[in-house]
């Protein structure tokens, strides 16, 4: 089979594309089409292992080894096409993002080509790479374009930027090599959207702007009849519909990919009444007290180099919690949790932390005998000491937070794989959590043990899972390396004594809503 390409571009960032193209994948497989998502690149810090069914080539990867690369089971490639990919009902792989940019700072990012991080690439300059990356971009479509009915892509920040065109890989590069029918999203919420519509579609080469089959007015909210006469002007300045209005709407839940969520997204299109009350329904008995008038507060410690943020969506969706971002002592203060996420650079987000005063403040919710969760990175921060004597971190050692007796040193080789494991038996605010079988993943390049001079002097961490979670002696804080555990719904159960909306209902309503947001016989004509 060859595949029909539906693509969603957008005139920004920010714009929807994500959203839609999730939405487009279930529409498509309830239709009952073999469907497939794909990003040619992806700037992100959110990252999920999945399959590897490719054997990377040397002179694709720009690797000075000569041979192929080794093949690896599992590899990285960005949330958002991980999410897709459950949407469209497939395994997700590592094709369906071959290019992975991970930010480590302001201008600077790590690369992961075909779920493997290259040092070769991540050391070229932007505009010397796309050459050397795209055979293996190009390969990755192809390869998912036989095996499918349909494959739905996903562009990235918009195709009309110009300084960019000239080495572009991910969007009309990809358009013309999957002869994609297009459709143009923008951001109705911001203004301005039928100037941002009218322009990017100027910008295109006259080519490119026939396969633009559809303009969509995304985040719209109020009166639709109040649009007229622009969506009428636009198509007749471009010969191209408004094919679609889709509504402002809260709570879609699908976690965020660029972005931190904000309590806008929290309220009674997700949770339901319930929520907005406090109350669980169906509560039983867990280590945290969700049953109260007052919701449960978690906060978020929301460094610069935060990664894995979408992990904690399911906690959106969960009745009678209370989930902010805390980048300032003051916005913890109150709080009944404290998580402390993955980041991409460890040490450097600690220094941040430190500049802002929340480590006197995380220390004190934890003297409070308060609930404290590190994961991955976060966990690597809630030790002793971090110790980087390769230069992994690129910012020397540096003492930890002293809340758990461990001690993490970096090593070059990144440990990146899906986990299974059953915890032990915990103690104290966390004992909901006692020999509950946990699934998700890890990325991570540091290695934690105990301490082993405080070990010595007799203060040693209960480890919970082997080389995986550790606990202190009173219970309250907890660091663990796996990602993704509020995703796995008995953890949910076991904390919470409720049931966070599924993904699987999050993809049915994202199919019925863009079935009903579009004009009638577009989505299917774009596949005709």
């Amino acid at each position: 089979m060859t595949a029909r390409c539906v693509m969603v571009l957008g005139t920004s960032s920010g714009a929807g594309k994500s959203w839609v193209t999730t939405a487009l994948c279930r529409y498509y497989a309830n239709q009952g089409l073999k469907v497939a998502p794909f990003k040619a690149q992806n700037m992100s810090n959110n990252a999920r292992v999945v399959a590897n069914v490719v054997r990377a080539a040397p002179e694709a990867t720009g690797e000075k080894s000569g041979v192929s690369q080794p093949m690896h089971e599992v590899g990285e490639i960005g949330s958002a096409q991980y999410f897709q990919a459950l949407a469209a009902r497939a395994e997700p792989d590592v094709r369906m993002n071959p290019l992975l940019l991970k930010p480590e700072a302001d201008t600077h990012s790590q690369v992961v080509l075909m779920g493997q991080v290259s040092a070769e690439l991540t050391a070229l300059p932007w505009r010397g790479r796309s050459e050397r990356v795209w055979p293996q971009i190009a390969a990755a479509l192809d390869a998912l374009r036989a095996e499918n009915d349909v494959v739905v892509i996903e562009g990235a920040g918009s195709p009309a930027e110009i300084n960019l065109m000239a080495n572009d890989i991910v969007n009309l590069r990809v358009a013309r090599h999957a002869d994609a029918r297009c459709l143009l999203v923008t951001d109705i919420d911001r203004g301005g959207a039928f100037a941002h519509l009218y322009g990017t579609w100027a910008l295109l080469p006259e080519e490119d702007r026939a396969r633009i089959k559809g303009f969509v007015l995304n985040k719209f909210r109020g009166d639709a009849a109040l649009l007229a006469p622009a969506p009428q002007q636009i198509e007749e300045l471009t010969q191209v519909p408004v094919v679609a209005v889709v509504p402002m709407r809260f709570g879609h839940g699908l976690p965020e990919e660029d972005g931190l969520f904000d309590d806008s997204a929290i309220g009674s299109s997700v949770l339901g009444k319930e929520a907005v009350n406090g109350a669980v329904p169906g509560a039983v008995s867990s280590g945290l007290d969700t049953t109260s008038l007052r919701p449960h507060h978690i906060a978020i410690i929301a460094y610069p180099r935060i990664s894995n943020l979408d992990e904690f969506q399911p906690l959106k969706n969960v009745p009678g919690l209370h989930v902010t971002w805390a980048r300032t002592p003051s916005q913890i203060r109150g709080a009944d949790t404290v998580i402390l996420p993955g980041s991409k650079a460890t040490v450097s987000d600690l220094a941040w932390l430190r500049d802002q005063g929340l480590d006197a403040a995380i220390a004190e919710h934890a003297a409070r005998g308060n609930r404290v969760l590190g994961i991955c990175g976060g966990l690597q921060m809630l030790g002793e000491a971090l110790i980087d004597i390769h230069g992994v971190e690129s910012q020397g050692n540096a003492p930890g937070l002293g809340l758990l007796p461990l001690v993490t040193s970096f090593e070059p080789q990144k440990t990146v794989r899906r986990s299974r494991v059953r915890l032990g038996e915990l103690n104290g605010l966390w004992a909901a959590l006692s020999l509950v079988e946990v699934a998700g993943y890890e990325i991570h390049s540091g290695q934690t043990a105990q301490h082993p001079a405080m070990a010595a002097a007799g203060d040693v961490a209960r480890e919970i899972a082997a080389g995986l979670a550790w606990q202190n002696v009173t219970g309250n804080v907890l660091g663990i390396y796996l990602h993704g555990m509020f995703e796995d719904a008995a953890v949910v159960r076991a904390l919470f004594g409720s049931q966070a909306l599924s993904l699987e209902d999050v993809f049915e309503r994202l199919a019925a809503e863009v079935q009903a947001d579009f004009s009638p016989g577009v989505l299917d004509a774009l596949i005709a």
